[in-house]
């Protein structure tokens, strides 16, 4: 019997060079020094999209179900951030914030937050109407709560250092157009350029495009990202925001709520809505393509989405169409805020796992086949969870070795 010898580019191979992919390989070369690690990634540098998109808010993880991934690694992760900041000189700040609740209907949801808080080991304190100007002079509420452990950082330069720290390859502007997979010998990857990348093991941080490259290597995800596009604007008058304030959320939705966020740069970013983008990656209405629309609404789940969420979508749609309805969203926590106070800066657009059904996917979702892991579901809070998910992927792909 003739054996054929293979030769590997690297031992593990990861498709996706943003926060989670990044920090997966930074934790593998940490776990198991010597390993080779290849990363992918089709942007020529690291962090485009989701990571380098978001508010730069680290998550203290009260709003997610206690015992949850994302509850669990919120936690430890937002700890771990603002230690590996300080530990590589990379900007943040130790902010805390506000959750405000500025209706009467809200008040059980702000008061179950507490109880949340408390469940995953989180300090709350509770504030009166009155407290509220303590914290925030120009914000208005019938009452509120205090997160002393949220803060800000810059995840771009986070993920930069991570890049740097792994000692991986790093292949930008390398784009995945073919996955060969053999549980008994590994896999193939084929790139846009021409170029065959031979791993052992196949790690999937794809982030928008998760599904896609799940697809390529034969699995079947059972879900699809429906991605929904996030508009922000920046205050002209940042001296009316201190530090951090946020709405009640929806507990049917994971989507936060139009909010107030003082970046590590001092400036205040407003938002963000959520409304379909009409790509993957489309940041404006204007960006369209037929084909990765066409996959979604052929999907069931984006249909169930439409018919159980109509009245919220619609809500969205208009402050995404109408710059005075945005205004009066922003207006509720922020009475002396105006439209001239709100200028348009760039959107973001959240990788949102759908089910067959319908269910947006709540938690971080990870699985595993022969020879791969996939990151099927990592949206917020994953920037400030990274570096937990991170050696949680890295742990399965070294056993998958």
């Amino acid at each position: 019997m003739v054996r054929v010898r293979i030769t590997y580019d690297c031992d593990v191979l990861v498709i996706g060079g943003g926060i989670v992919g990044l920090s997966t390989a930074y934790a593998i070369t940490r776990a198991a020094p010597g390993t080779r690690v290849i990363v992918l990634e089709k942007e020529p540098g690291p962090a485009r999209h989701q990571t380098g998109r978001n508010s730069g808010v680290i998550h203290s993880g009260i709003y997610y179900r206690p015992g949850s991934l994302k509850a669990r690694y919120a936690v430890r992760g937002a700890a771990e951030m603002v230690k590996f900041c300080a530990e590589y000189g990379i900007p943040h700040a130790v902010t805390g914030k506000l959750i405000v609740a500025t209706d009467r209907a809200e008040l059980p949801r702000l008061h179950a937050l507490v109880q949340r808080g408390r469940e995953n080991g989180i300090p709350v304190r509770e504030l009166g109407a009155s407290q509220i100007a303590e914290y925030e002079p120009e914000v208005r509420g019938l009452a509120a709560i205090h997160v002393g452990t949220t803060g800000i950082c810059d995840f771009v330069a986070v993920a930069r250092q991570l890049a740097h720290g792994s000692g991986a390859e790093i292949r930008y502007g390398t784009r995945v157009v073919r996955v060969d997979r053999r549980p008994e010998r590994g896999v193939a990857v084929l790139t846009a350029a021409g170029d065959v990348v031979r791993g052992r093991v196949l790690v999937n941080c794809a982030g928008l495009q998760c599904d896609e490259i799940a697809r390529l290597t034969g699995d079947d995800p059972d879900m699809r990202i429906v991605p929904f596009r996030g508009e922000y604007y920046e205050l002209a008058r940042p001296e009316l925001v201190r530090g951090l304030v946020y709405p009640v959320p929806d507990p049917a939705f994971p989507f936060l709520g139009v909010h107030l966020t003082r970046g590590i740069d001092g400036g205040v970013h407003v938002g963000p809505n959520a409304v379909p983008a009409l790509a993957r990656e489309g940041y404006g209405w204007g960006t369209v393509r037929p084909r990765e629309l066409g996959s979604t609404l052929a999907w069931p789940g984006s249909w169930h989405i439409a018919r159980r969420h109509w009245r919220y979508g619609a809500g969205e749609l208009r402050r995404s169409l109408s710059k005075r309805a945005f205004t009066e969203a922003v207006g509720r926590l922020l009475p002396g805020v105006s439209e001239d106070d709100l200028v348009p800066t760039a959107a973001g657009v959240r990788a949102q796992a759908v089910l067959r059904d319908g269910t947006l996917v709540d938690d971080f979702l990870i699985r595993e086949a022969p020879r791969t892991v996939h990151v099927l579901n990592a949206p917020s809070p994953a920037a400030t969870a990274s570096l937990p998910i991170g050696r949680e992927v890295a742990r399965r792909a070294l056993s998958a070795l």
